[in-house]
């Protein structure tokens, strides 16, 4: 066998070790100046040469690598803490904790972050489609593909980060293309079923939160997290400037979803008119709770005057909508109406994208501007009428305008 090639002073060689594999080393430079010693391993002497080759190129084109070489596990525990933690929500940082901590470290976890490549984040995304869960009825299923396309963006957020501090060289997740989410809007309510809802929920102490979500369009937190000092029923606005979630068994507030979700919106009579009535059965169960009660200032609240917990309006949604008869609603249908309805009232799509508090219109018009049937056999209807004229009836169903097909054929 021939010896290996011997290169250069601090350029690395190439040696076969004991067990038939390959490795060799080389100083490179280091976050924060000076250099470290660099090793690479293969089973062939060419893979090795190519992982040399690799890092000597890094190397000259100035890209340091990380003073302490880091798995995956430590670098993500590093992220949220020092980064997700300081500058997200607190319910962005939980979710994230609770994806890395339950999916990602048990594949990646020992992996070097400066060995991660696409492979691996392959093998992670084909190891959570196959991975069972806890259903909420207690039976096992499959991760969700929603689920694993968020394992992807954590992932890929994580190391966006790593490239920017320098730890590594490129995003592997980036690498590793996915379809984009398939979101599920719901299908909301008609003017008639929500009228109806309304009627038969109009003598329950949260009236004024569901017709809030059904005319103004509030998301869950918005609404839990709205106070009185919020409201002004007297001049018919109210003011969304927070959202209220629930993180670790403790209420939390936070900025509202999105900078464009921190919005004034007019009150119609029926709303002030509920939160009216609302306002003195808050006042009427402050009293039967005497000490007991926690001024906190919220609109809706516990029969103590405690925060609401979103789970807690969950249950009462399903109470809701069980005696109501509506299926599987959910409560996040409720805004999806009134986005959905005020579209097909003619309202512009820039007036109901300033309500709703969406980021961008592009979410009004593709996430919840859909037609029922009934909407588009009209429009239609009126398509059909229009490029008639009239001049058609169901009987008369013939063609008006002579083609080459029906000219007779010459003799």
């Amino acid at each position: 066998m021939p010896a290996a090639r011997k290169r250069g002073n601090g350029e690395g060689t190439i040696v076969k070790r004991p067990d038939g594999r390959y490795h060799a080393a080389a100083f490179v430079p280091v976050v924060g100046g000076g250099r470290r010693r660099v090793f690479v391993y293969g089973r062939t002497r060419e893979d090795v040469r190519d992982k040399l080759d690799d890092l000597l190129r890094k190397a000259a084109d100035g890209i340091p690598r990380a003073r302490e070489r880091q798995t995956v596990g430590e670098y993500l525990d590093y992220w949220l803490e020092h980064v997700v933690k300081p500058e997200r929500r607190a319910t962005t940082y939980k979710g994230y904790e609770t994806m890395v901590r339950v999916h990602i470290k048990p594949v990646l976890g020992k992996k070097k972050l400066d060995e991660l490549g696409p492979t691996d984040v392959r093998r992670l995304l084909a190891a959570l489609r196959e991975k069972e869960t806890s259903g909420h009825g207690g039976g096992v299923r499959k991760l969700s593909p929603r689920m694993v396309q968020f394992a992807h963006a954590v992932l890929r957020n994580a190391l966006s980060n790593a490239v920017r501090e320098e730890l590594v060289s490129r995003n592997a997740a980036k690498l590793v293309k996915m379809s984009n989410p398939e979101y599920d809007v719901g299908a909301g309510l008609d003017p008639i079923a929500a009228r109806a809802l309304l009627a038969k929920i109009a003598g329950d102490r949260l009236f004024a939160l569901y017709l809030c979500a059904i005319v103004l369009g509030l998301r869950r937190g918005e609404l839990l997290g709205l106070t009185w000092s919020a409201v002004d029923l007297d001049g018919g606005r109210l003011a969304v400037r927070q959202a209220l979630s629930w993180v670790d068994g403790r209420a939390v507030i936070q900025p509202p979803k999105t900078r464009a979700s921190r919005r004034v919106i007019p009150l119609p009579d029926v709303v002030v008119l509920a939160l009216r009535e609302h306002q003195k059965r808050q006042d009427a169960e402050r009293a039967d709770a005497g000490e007991r009660w926690e001024d906190s200032g919220f609109v809706f609240t516990t029969r103590q005057g405690r925060p609401m917990s979103p789970y807690t309006l969950v249950k009462y949604w399903h109470d809701v909508r069980a005696a109501a008869g509506l299926g599987k609603l959910r409560f996040h249908d409720l805004r999806h109406t009134a986005v959905s309805l005020l579209l097909a009232l003619g309202v512009p799509p820039h007036v109901v994208r300033e309500i709703a508090g969406h980021s961008d219109i592009k979410v009004t018009m593709m996430v919840y501007a859909h037609g029922n049937l009934t909407e588009k056999a009209a429009a239609l209807a009126q398509l059909g009428e229009a490029v008639s004229g009239g001049l058609m009836s169901p009987v008369d169903v013939r063609p008006t305008i002579e083609t080459s097909h029906d000219r007779p054929t010459p003799s």
